[in-house]
């Protein structure tokens, strides 16, 4: 099996993990502004307790968002660069996925809609169906105000994440097919590792120059800009 690394700085929690032949080490820190300081050292400490190199891994995964814009460019930048000197193929990872897989790892949860705080009175979120113990996306990613949210249909969701601190302002229907909130359930690099190592094993690596983060706002923003040009045209 692989040795991969894994990296998660998408929300206030850093977190470094390692998989080496399925088993998973990770180092999970709340310390909001901290990463930059942080991550290369929590790197090198999970490496060298390894007794490896960069170089000596199959891969580097990282939490390619949504999540903090910042946070998630310093994810994908510290990866890129590992990766590049050491001509390791990158896995880019879901953060609602990696929330997901969480929710079931901890709460046996099955059908389970991810969510993050996007600021501004929005969040991002998917919903999720365990399927041979991975999370599979029942929709796209989205960003979104909490009265437009939708969920696929039936109930006893498992409600998952900080952006259900809006659970109040979204629709009736909504607050009827969710369980009560965990909101203290972030992206970590050890659920990431774990979607990582599936990934790989699927040749889903793709190089450092390729691997892009996952932002969804700037997406919705150009949508929105293209749309307008269109009605003037």
């Amino acid at each position: 099996m692989a040795k991969i690394l894994a990296l998660d700085t998408s929300t206030d929690a850093c977190s470094v993990a390692l998989s080496i032949d399925g088993v998973i080490q990770e180092d999970f820190r709340v310390i909001p502004r901290q990463h930059t300081r942080q991550l290369l050292p929590m790197v090198d400490l999970m490496l060298s307790s390894a007794g490896l190199q960069v170089k000596q891994l199959d891969a580097i995964a990282f939490g390619r968002g949504p999540g903090s814009f910042a946070g998630i460019r310093i994810a994908t930048g510290t990866a890129q660069g590992l990766a590049f000197a050491a001509d390791l193929p990158l896995l880019p990872v879901s953060t609602l996925a990696a929330i997901a897989l969480k929710a079931s790892r901890e709460h046996n949860a099955e059908r389970i809609v991810s969510t993050l705080d996007a600021r501004m009175n929005e969040l991002y979120c998917c919903a999720y169906e365990m399927r041979d113990g991975l999370p599979q996306a029942l929709d796209k990613e989205i960003v979104s105000s909490p009265e437009n949210i939708v969920l696929p249909e039936g109930d006893n969701w498992f409600a998952a994440g900080r952006g259900w601190i809006y659970l109040d302002s979204m629709s009736a229907a909504v607050q009827q097919a969710v369980c009560a909130p965990e909101l203290d359930i972030y992206p970590a690099a050890g659920m990431m590792c774990e979607l990582a190592v599936a990934a790989f094993a699927r040749g889903e690596g793709v190089s450092a120059e390729q691997a892009q983060p996952v932002y969804l706002r700037d997406e919705v923003s150009w949508k929105k800009v293209a749309d307008q040009k269109k009605k003037g045209q």
